[in-house]
């Protein structure tokens, strides 16, 4: 299995050969769609909360006495059922909405998206970014020149998500201004990021290819 490797200005520089056991797997929509939900259910903060009874301020003395008013007993201007009281059942911030994945789980998932995008031809391999210092208008040229072979690289929103082989801050803020793409080491990657984004790019497929063999 092998693929075209390109350039900084979208020409073909070589190949890289590939292992079955990251772009190969079959198929599995099931463990994709597992892991997205618990990966998308563990980034909710849980900040929505509204105030019970016992936390409304006011209420410490009684309405009116029990009886003799002709009106309906009450205890508290805290009740659920008045305006400004409590609230019965309502969010709470306490609420846990994590959910455990397994790491085999977790990678399997990976590499089967990986493999989904590589077979629709959504994933491109380039040889190295090298920026020698952050710039904008050299990343938007790399994108340009990737688009000559990859129309919606530059079309879509969401469209590009480019990993690199290492913690890059040079490239990383050269591409960070152009809102249509998402950026991330390779050791980062998740499969979130592949199912999001129109094309994953791999910055030095050799060394990226390392990594994510280590993380199997």
């Amino acid at each position: 299995m092998e693929a075209t490797v390109y350039n900084k200005s979208g020409k073909s520089a070589g190949k890289v050969t590939l292992p079955e056991s990251i772009f190969g797997l079959p198929k599995n929509d099931d463990l994709v769609h597992q892991v997205l939900t618990a990966l998308e259910a563990n980034a909710r903060q849980g900040s929505a909360h509204s105030k019970d009874r016992s936390e409304v301020r006011g209420g410490g003395k009684k309405p009116w006495k029990q009886k003799g008013t002709g009106r309906a007993r009450h205890g508290s201007r805290r009740s659920p059922i008045w305006v400004g009281g409590g609230v019965t059942f309502g969010p709470r911030n306490e609420r846990d909405f994590s959910q455990k994945i397994n790491k085999k789980m977790k990678i399997k998932a990976l590499f089967t998206a990986l493999s989904e995008k590589f077979r629709n031809g959504q994933v491109i391999f380039v040889e190295d970014f090298a920026f020698s210092k952050p710039t904008t208008k050299e990343a938007q040229a790399i994108i340009a020149g990737l688009a000559k072979d990859f129309e919606n690289i530059t079309k879509k929103r969401r469209a590009a998500f480019i990993a690199f082989d290492a913690a890059d801050e040079k490239a990383y803020k050269s591409f960070r201004n152009i809102e249509t793409i998402a950026t991330d080491s390779i050791a980062n990657m998740n499969v979130k990021d592949v199912v999001d984004n129109a094309y994953v790019v791999i910055e030095n497929p050799e060394k990226a290819l390392e990594v994510l063999t280590k993380r199997s």
